[in-house]
């Protein structure tokens, strides 16, 4: 491994966690526009997209798997609706009047670690019954089809489910009085891990990983083994899986570039309209909805898509 290859290893998590977050602190504890943390948000993502393509765990996760264009449109929705749950917090506090029970006089460091740790607990609690419940998987399988991990598919999720992460995960947190500032961090926190968690960075966490829910733990939840996946359920931190006792440190066997996905819907949808359609259609256990499958095409057809292919030009 190169030199650059070598840092690249140990620094970017700590400078994706730490730098892109530190410079969104001091955006707001300054004072400044909200409007400041988009280009900061941009810089995460192109460094993630940077350091994938100098050090990737798998050079086929940063090849096209047909679902670049479904991915912004996921990023888009996504990030503006956090924004938009952000700028709705006036009317919610105005419509349900918070208990005042948020430490406002800690540091807001301290405040947003206190936000982060709850949020993180709640999101794993839900994440971990999306994959018991059958309703909420079929929401949840949105994120699970993805074939490939990159930083770009960690926002991908289907509106509902992301509502229902906002509504458990972070309207609690509004209705105890947290303060619009440390609601723009905890957004963009949360954004960046997403992007970390799912970078394909062949990164090194040493001793962290037991502590830390990304690398190489969460790519084991992503499996298509089966289900051997319901695993890992973190975002931030390990804790709430090691209390449920579904932490696994190690995978059973070598991780592949294609062992990702759902193991009974290998055809998942690639469009992104599908991909909102599918949790409407599709029942866990009885495979890819007829109206998704891609329809193979006919001999007499692939016989004259060979012949055209192989005429010469007139």
């Amino acid at each position: 491994m190169t030199v650059l290859g070598n840092v690249l290893r140990y620094l970017y998590v700590p400078a994706m966690l730490l730098g892109w977050n530190a410079a969104a602190y001091f955006i707001v504890a300054g004072g400044h526009s909200y409007l400041w943390i988009a280009p900061i948000l941009i810089g995460a993502f192109a460094s993630a997209y940077l350091c994938e393509h100098l050090l990737p765990v798998f050079d086929d996760w940063n090849e096209s798997h047909d679902d670049t264009a479904t991915n912004w449109f996921h990023n888009l929705y996504y990030e503006n609706a956090a924004a938009s749950g952000v700028l709705m917090i006036p009317l919610l506090t105005w419509i349900f009047p918070s208990a005042d029970l948020w430490p406002t006089e800690w540091p807001m460091v301290a405040q947003l670690l206190l936000a982060i740790v709850f949020a993180d607990t709640m999101f794993s609690l839900v994440h971990y019954y999306s994959h018991r419940w059958p309703m909420l998987w079929r929401l949840h399988s949105v994120h699970h089809g993805v074939g490939r991990l990159y930083g770009f598919n960690g926002l991908v999720r289907h509106p509902l489910h992301q509502s229902l992460d906002m509504v458990v995960g972070t309207l609690p947190l509004v209705l105890l009085g947290m303060p619009t500032d440390i609601a723009v961090l905890l957004g963009f926190a949360i954004s960046v891990q997403l992007i970390v968690q799912h970078s394909n960075v062949d990164y090194a966490l040493g001793p962290f990983r037991h502590v830390l829910s990304i690398g190489k733990v969460h790519h084991l939840h992503h499996v298509n083994w089966g289900t051997e996946g319901d695993c890992n359920f973190g975002l931030f931190f390990t804790h709430v899986d090691r209390m449920l006792g579904t932490f696994v440190l190690e995978p059973s066997r070598p991780i592949k570039a294609h062992d990702l996905g759902i193991d009974e819907l290998p055809q998942f949808p690639k469009s992104y309209l599908n991909q909102l359609l599918l949790p409407f259609y599709y029942v866990p256990g009885k495979g890819l909805p007829e109206r998704f499958r891609r329809k193979p095409k006919s001999a007499a057809a692939e016989a004259r898509r060979q012949h055209d292919t192989l005429s010469p030009a007139e």
